[in-house]
């Protein structure tokens, strides 16, 4: 025990020495030259400071008299803190922080004649004794390459050439309107094989992608987390910099310029954000000035099992405000027009992925994360006061019931969710034998039946593709024929489906392999016949999709969806009818999930007359085999499906077929 008091006395005398010796250079640093007004510390401390990347971080001075570097930073248990970097040599004494005297627990100090591009850490020592750390900027605006972990001062102005689309990007982003999202990772989308398989730059993606998108008829694209991570193998899911798109392409200015060109084209950004809980990285937010500052010190709560990383303290009203900045500050100086939140789900159970007696009920003794619920309706309700033409997306995969309503209503104010029940039912259903199907028409139609509980995004995102699931093309049953053939065929029912449609790079064109990061798509493919026709029946759906207001008008009204047949299971066939603003605006979607062509089916159809045939997965164009191919086809005073008029028709094998009445 004396032992243990002296060496407690040792290390408490060597931190008062440090103290004291970063007390005397003051000259170095300038501590009048504060940005935090006593309102802003008001507000940080209430959690309601949602431009926080205004204040705290390394924020350039540019005065003529006095140029240099504003440093503030958030380390309340801290018994002292410095600005280390490559200017001082990395001196832990040259340039000490003071800490304010508010109780507010941010360090801060002005230093001459650091400007842009210098790179620094904090050098923390905390009042936990024998703890001390160099930890990178939470707020930085930019970072060192990957493995490196050091922050760089850096400013963000830029001069924007996209008027004219955030003028209109309200209707662009309206929930009326069509959305047609391609899902990419940016470091796998395209590489440069001849250059030691390179990573291409955000500029260098930029003329790539928007011309690609374009030519395919995708109305946005959503990008895999671009904040900076340590571990590439994350994707951009276990985040570092939530304030810094990753060094690994480019300067901040290279992607606001991606984003820019992207925006001349007529082409919405979205990004995947991560709120959900981040790595525990040394260099980073986790145990930040000594204690579990950013995240829950209870591991019931502040650990996550599946990701092995730390869950954020939503309780903490400066992390409130630190989270909210984060998704506030890429609308606002990136002109990013929609954020995806990934793992809603994990956030607000508080028993996600624990079993009985690893989490920690809440105070009315349930498991859902009442703080977290809190933080994404305020999160919700700043976005769309602060920006709204721009929307929020949930990856929610529960009945958690009102993800997409206001949260005037109750609701957790999302603008849009994803649909993961009909994802896995839908991929489910298509991995079956034909032979099988009827046996499980059920779960082909479930999705009906809670289709317009939420404002729903039908994705076959990222995750379908990796961790040993095989490619989409893969997924699919049958010889070569049957594969590209059901793939079309699913396709076409997601482009048919209500909802909101979103397609992971490489889907598009039948890729065969299963997606890897560590390599570019294989656009080889796109030169052979089965894969050029697959591409070109997602252009021609992209194509009809956007210019037939009846398929999207109405995604999220019951009045937009109409059953002819659900119950033909013995067939395997599906019809329905997709329905415009006005009575007479219809289109009509026969589906056929085996490879026995139908002759002389029979439709029941709403209005009598002509009823032109608009698209057929079977036609050869797309590599089919032209059955079923027609004109249209003249409705009979029949009687079929509970209506007076049908028509007679064949339906290809593992095809869909869309028609329009001539009345429309």
């Amino acid at each position: 025990m004396l032992l243990l008091q002296v060496r407690q006395n040792y290390i408490y005398q060597e931190i008062s020495l440090f103290v004291v010796e970063m007390k005397i250079n003051k000259k170095n640093v300038v501590y009048d030259k504060s940005l935090l007004t006593d309102y802003d510390i008001y507000l940080i401390k209430k959690g309601h400071h949602f431009r926080l990347y205004n204040k705290l971080g390394s924020r350039v001075i540019d005065d003529k008299d006095l140029p240099g570097t504003f440093f503030a930073v958030w380390a309340p248990n801290a018994y002292a803190v410095s600005v280390i970097g490559d200017f001082n040599d990395w001196d832990k004494e040259s340039h000490p922080l003071q800490v304010r005297s508010d109780d507010s627990g941010i360090w801060e100090g002005f230093i001459p004649g650091i400007c842009n591009g210098v790179t620094y850490k904090y050098h923390i020592v905390s009042n936990n004794y024998n703890y001390s750390i160099d930890k990178s900027d939470p707020f930085a605006f930019y970072s060192q390459n990957a493995p490196e972990t050091a922050s760089i001062v850096w400013d963000l102005a830029y001069s924007w050439n996209d008027e004219q689309w955030m003028k209109n990007r309200k209707e662009k982003n309206s929930l009326s309107k069509p959305i047609s999202v391609y899902e990419i990772h940016i470091g796998s989308w395209r590489r440069v094989v001849e250059e030691g398989n390179r990573f291409l730059t955000y500029r260098e993606n930029a003329e790539y992608l928007a011309k690609y998108i374009k030519s395919m008829g995708f109305t946005h694209v959503e990008f895999l987390p671009i904040t900076e991570h340590p571990f590439y193998g994350s994707w951009g899911y276990q985040t570092t910099g939530f304030f810094s798109p990753t060094s690994r392409f480019g300067t901040p200015q290279d992607f606001m310029y991606l984003v820019d060109y992207l925006h001349q084209n007529d082409i919405g950004v979205i990004i995947d954000w991560v709120p959900s809980h981040f790595p525990s990285d040394g260099h980073s937010l986790s145990f930040f000035d000594g204690t579990h500052l950013y995240e829950h010190a209870d591991p019931q709560l502040g650990f996550h099992p599946d990701w092995k990383s730390c869950i954020f303290n939503y309780s903490r009203n400066e992390v409130r405000s630190f989270l909210i900045s984060s998704a506030i500050f890429w609308l606002e100086k990136y002109h990013v027009d929609c954020i995806r939140i990934d793992a809603v789900a994990s956030m607000i159970y508080l028993d996600y992925s624990r079993k009985e007696g690893e989490w920690i009920p809440n105070k009315y003794g349930g498991n859902e994360n009442l703080d977290a619920i809190s933080l994404l309706k305020q999160l919700n309700e700043e976005v769309y006061k602060l920006f709204p033409d721009t929307q929020t997306i949930a990856e929610e995969s529960t009945a958690w019931p009102m993800v997409s309503k206001p949260t005037t209503a109750g609701g957790l104010g999302f603008g849009l969710k994803w649909n993961m029940g009909w994802m896995n039912d839908t991929l489910k259903y298509f991995s079956r034998e034909p032979v099988h199907r009827k046996h499980h028409q059920h779960d082909i139609t479930f999705s009906l039946i809670y289709a317009f509980s939420e404002n729903y995004v039908l994705s076959l995102s990222h995750d379908e593709v990796v961790h040993g699931k095989g490619s989409l093309l893969s997924k699919m049953p049958g010889d070569d024929w049957q594969k590209f053939a059901n793939l079309r065929l699913l396709f076409g029912y997601l482009f048919s489906h209500p909802g909101k449609k979103l397609l992971f790079m490489g889907d598009e064109f039948g890729q065969m392999k299963e997606w890897n990061h560590d390599v570019s798509l294989d656009w080889d493919l796109v030169e052979q016949p089965p894969h050029q026709s697959i591409q070109r029946w997602v252009r021609d759906l992209n194509s009809f999709y956007r210019n037939e207001p009846i398929l999207y008008q109405n995604d999220f009204d019951p009045h937009g969806f109409e059953w002819i047949d659900l119950h033909d299971s013995e067939n395997s066939i599906l019809s329905f009818i997709r329905k415009g603003k006005n009575t007479n605006e219809i289109i009509l979607v026969i589906c056929n999930f085996t490879p026995v062509p139908r002759d002389n089916y029979m439709v029941g159809v709403p209005i009598p007359g002509l009823w032109k045939q608009v698209l057929n997965s079977n036609n050869s164009v797309y590599g089919g085999s032209d059955l079923g191919l027609s004109d249209g086809a003249e409705s009979q005073p029949v009687k079929a499906h509970g209506r007076d008029n049908s028509i007679s028709i064949t339906v290809p094998p593992l095809g869909i077929v869309f028609f329009k009445s001539s009345a429309t």
